[in-house]
């Protein structure tokens, strides 16, 4: 396997092998890549479970994968102003320290429209 279907290998292979094996071929390697949904509809349902539930540690990562599935910034901001009101403040405040730290480091912190 090669590119993103071995991250989880790279990542944590030498720990834990056969959570990263099924991590690639089962998460990413199949159902990330099921047809119903598409990959930027499945990144705006990540990002928004990761949200509600509070797992900051794999939100940068999937912010990030939000940004390469065309999720613009100003749906991710959007995306957490709406949220804020569902799973609360705490939850809402921290994706948005996160979602600045990716926008930093992508390039993509410049000012919001309307700014």
């Amino acid at each position: 396997m090669t590119g993103k279907t071995d991250a989880a290998r790279k990542a944590f292979g030498q720990i834990a092998p056969k959570l990263a094996e099924i991590t690639d071929e089962v998460l990413f390697g199949d159902v990330w890549a099921r047809p119903e949904l598409s990959p930027r509809d499945r990144s705006l349902i990540t990002v928004v479970t990761l949200i509600a539930l509070y797992r900051t540690n794999e939100l940068p990562f999937h912010m990030r994968r939000a940004l390469e599935n065309g999720v613009r910034r100003e749906e991710l901001i959007e995306m957490i102003t709406h949220v804020a009101f569902y799973a609360g403040w705490p939850c809402a405040n921290t994706a948005v320290a996160v979602a600045k730290g990716v926008f930093e480091e992508s390039g993509a912190a410049g000012p919001q429209k309307g700014q």
